[in-house]
C-alpha cells in the first residue's frame, strides 16, 4: 500500500516540485493549501507531468477546526511535509504581525492534529536565514544561529525551536529540519515554476520578468556590501535539486534511519554568488542584456552567506545537480512559457 504523505503549501514553488518527485517515487500526496501565492490548476500541471492528480484540499492551516475535520478524513496520513508560510524577507519586515501570526498558528495547529492523529513524521521547510549574518563561512549545521535579521527569519527559527521541544516532549513525533539556502529555476517540463503574485521579491523572478519586459529594470539593492563586486551572496540551488532532497528526508524518517528524533540539514551548492554574477548568468543563457540600476541596500538582507553542505551528502547521499546557468535557463524557459500563455 502507498504511503500517504500531506504536503502542506503544495501548489506553492517548492511545494508544487515537491510533489511531482514523491509521486515519481511512488508515495499518494494529498496537498493543503489556502492558495495565498499559488492557484489551483497547479495540480493539473502536476499531473501533465507524473500522470497523477493529487488531492487538494483548499483550508488555511490558521483554521484549527477545519484542519481538524480534515485529518479526521485522512487518518492514514503516514507523514507530513510542511511548507505553508509566508515567505518574503522583506515584506515580514513592513507586516511582522501578518507573519508571525500565519507561519507560527499554522505550524503549532500543525503539530496539535499531528499528535493527536499519531502521524509521526515531520519534514520542515526551514532556511538558511535562521543563521542571520553568520560569523564564518561556508555555513555548517553547527553555526551558532545569529539573531535573525527579519521577521521571516526569526519564524524559521521559532518555529525550529516548537518542533524541536515537540520531539523532545513527545518521543513519537519525529522531525526533519531542511535549511535552504536560495532555491532558483523551475521544472525542465516548465509546466511548473516560481510565480509570485506582484512584484517579486526575490531575484530570479525579477531578473526573468525584466528579462521578459514586465519589469522596466532591475533593482540591485546595494554595491557597498564587504564582497568582491559589492553586491549580495547567497547559495543558488535548482529546486529541483531541493525537491529532491525532501523525498530522501521523508523516506529517511518512515524507514527508521533518523540519528535523533530531531535533525537538521543544509541544503545548497556550497558556492556563493553575487546578484550581479547572477544578473551576467541570466544574460548568458537567455542572450538578452538586462537593463538594472544599483539602489540602496533594502532592509533584513544579509550580506553574504553559503553552505557547507557536506553534512546533507553525507548522510542523506544528496547533493546539487544543475548548475547555476542550467537553473537559470529553466526559470528563464519557465517564465517564457507564463507569458506566452502556453499554460
Amino acid at each position: 500500500m502507498k504511503k500517504k504523505i500531506l504536503v502542506t503549501g503544495g501548489t506553492g514553488y517548492i511545494g508544487s516540485h515537491t510533489c511531482v518527485e514523491l509521486i515519481g517515487e511512488g508515495f499518494d500526496v494529498i496537498i493543503i493549501d489556502n492558495l495565498y501565492n499559488s492557484t489551483a490548476d497547479v495540480v493539473d500541471r502536476i499531473q501533465m507531468i507524473s500522470g497523477i492528480k493529487p488531492f487538494l484540499e483548499v483550508l488555511d492551516l490558521c483554521d484549527n477546526k477545519r484542519l481538524d475535520k480534515f485529518i479526521q478524513k485522512h487518518k492514514d496520513i503516514s507523514a507530513v511535509i510542511h511548507f505553508a508560510a509566508y515567505k518574503a524577507v522583506s515584506e515580514s519586515v513592513s507586516k511582522p504581525l501578518e507573519y508571525y501570526r500565519n507561519n507560527l498558528f499554522s505550524l503549532v495547529n500543525l503539530l496539535d492534529v499531528m499528535k493527536r492523529f499519531d502521524i509521526p513524521d515531520l519534514v520542515f521547510s526551514s532556511s538558511c536565514t535562521v543563521y542571520g549574518q553568520p560569523e564564518k563561512l561556508p555555513v555548517t549545521e553547527d553555526a551558532p544561529l545569529q539573531p535573525a535579521t527579519s521577521p521571516y527569519g526569526n519564524t524559521k527559527q521559532i518555529g525550529e525551536t516548537i518542533i524541536r521541544d515537540t520531539t523532545v516532549s513527545d518521543k513519537n513525533i519525529k522531525a526533519i529540519s531542511l535549511r535552504y539556502f536560495n532555491p532558483i529555476g523551475a521544472h525542465p517540463s516548465a509546466l511548473i515554476g516560481e510565480l509570485p503574485r506582484g512584484v517579486p521579491e526575490n531575484l530570479v523572478p525579477y531578473l526573468t520578468q525584466t528579462g521578459y519586459g514586465i519589469r522596466e529594470e532591475l533593482k540591485v539593492f546595494g554595491d557597498d556590501y564587504n564582497t568582491p563586486d559589492g553586491s549580495c551572496i547567497r547559495d543558488y540551488l535548482h529546486v529541483v535539486d531541493l525537491a529532491k532532497a525532501h523525498v530522501i528526508a521523508i523516506k529517511r524518517l518512515i524507514e527508521g534511519k533518523n540519528k535523533t528524533n530531531y535533525e537538521v540539514f543544509n541544503l545548497g551548492t556550497g558556492n556563493g554568488v553575487s546578484v550581479l554574477e547572477a544578473i551576467k548568468s541570466f544574460e548568458r543563457v537567455s542572450g538578452i542584456k538586462l537593463k538594472y540600476k544599483i539602489v540602496g541596500r533594502r532592509a533584513g538582507d544579509i550580506e553574504k552567506i553559503w553552505a557547507d553542505p557536506s553534512f546533507a551528502n553525507k548522510e542523506l547521499g544528496w547533493k546539487t545537480l544543475s548548475s547555476l546557468d542550467e537553473a537559470m535557463k529553466t526559470a528563464w524557459d519557465w517564465e517564457k512559457t507564463v507569458r506566452n500563455n502556453k499554460l
